[in-house]
């Protein structure tokens, strides 16, 4: 079988020309691309062409095809001007080099570097997506004729990371500095909103009078694309159309939030400032006897996977280990 599950990962090991043949081997995230993959390589066989061909024409250097890649595809891309920012940094810091040349072993020394200057393995593993990315993408718009030539290089394995969540006396701490500190008029609210729904900031600062309505809030600037929308209280609805028709739209309010955030003395993991709100409200959805499904939904991950991360929190999770654990049955 040339095709099988590897991990996370699904895994094409094959010889498209026999055993005599060169031995192909690729990752892919499903299936459906690993077949697709299959197919091509085999096609590529039964018309004489060369897989992954040595393409001693193409010297375009790695800048270049950054250049490429962003007109054909990273234009498209929410974060496109971001990818290509963090691949002109990479390809800088590896000497541009030509990129079908490209190394498993260059990559890996300026990993190794990065993560020795401070930079997080997520990070690495974010600019390795990118790199990837590009490569596939090119490879995909006939723009260039070989494959990945670091597809050999893994992610780093990520520990787990930890979701602060605020007890109910942070969060009236927090209310109660922002009015005490804030002169901004929307970071109260916006803070209200994503407690309320487990608004990403952004998204509840993307919030316009014509998304207010039948008692809902429709999040139409979300991560996946998606719009989402949440009911709220009849008091939090009324407040919030009240302050849009006041103020036209909500602006930019985080640098204030994070302040209150200061002030009320609450220290939280690198990175986890206004996404805080966002955990709390999923964490205590789940103490409170919430349906971890209901919360996928609510928070518009696209795996449930994602939202499992919040399971641990419901009243009876795993509560079976108590009752069907070998002892149950037995006086010792």
């Amino acid at each position: 079988m040339s095709i099988k599950k590897d991990g996370e990962k699904w895994l094409v090991d094959m010889y498209a020309n026999g055993r005599a043949g060169r031995r192909i081997r690729k990752k892919f995230d499903t299936k459906i691309e690993a077949t697709r993959f299959e197919k091509f390589a085999l096609a590529s066989v039964s018309q004489n062409k060369e897989w992954n061909p040595s393409s001693k024409t193409d010297n375009r250097k790695l800048s270049e095809l950054v250049d490429i890649w962003f007109k054909l595809c990273g234009v498209h891309l929410k974060d496109g001007k971001k990818r290509e920012s963090k691949l002109l940094h990479l390809t800088n810091a590896l000497g541009d080099p030509i990129a079908r040349k490209m190394e498993s072993k260059q990559f890996l020394a300026y990993r190794s570097l990065r993560i020795q200057n401070g930079i997080s393995p997520k990070t690495m593993n974010n600019e390795l997506s990118y790199v990837d990315s590009l490569y596939n993408s090119l490879n995909k718009a006939g723009e260039i004729d070989y494959i990945n030539p670091i597809d050999s290089v893994d992610m780093l394995r990520l520990d787990e990371r930890e979701l602060s969540y605020l007890t109910d006396e942070q969060i009236n701490t927090l209310l109660s500095k922002i009015d005490e500190f804030s002169l901004n008029p929307h970071v109260k609210l916006l803070t209200k909103i994503s407690l309320s729904t487990g608004a990403r900031w952004g998204e509840a600062e993307a919030l316009t009078l014509s998304r207010v309505t039948a008692g809902k809030l429709t999040f139409s600037k979300t991560k996946s694309g998606k719009n989402r929308s949440i009911p709220v209280s009849t008091e939090l609805f009324d407040e919030i159309q009240s302050h849009l028709k006041l103020h036209g739209r909500f602006t930019n309010s985080l640098s204030a939030f994070r302040r209150a955030l200061k002030a009320a003395n609450i220290e939280l993991p690198v990175g986890q400032a206004a996404h805080v709100l966002r955990h709390t409200f999923a964490s205590h959805f789940m103490m409170n006897g919430g349906d971890i499904l209901t919360l996928q939904r609510i928070l518009g991950h696209s795996s449930i996977t994602i939202t499992m991360r919040y399971a641990h929190l419901s009243k009876d999770h795993l509560m079976e280990a108590i009752s069907r654990n070998p002892l149950s049955n037995i006086n010792y």
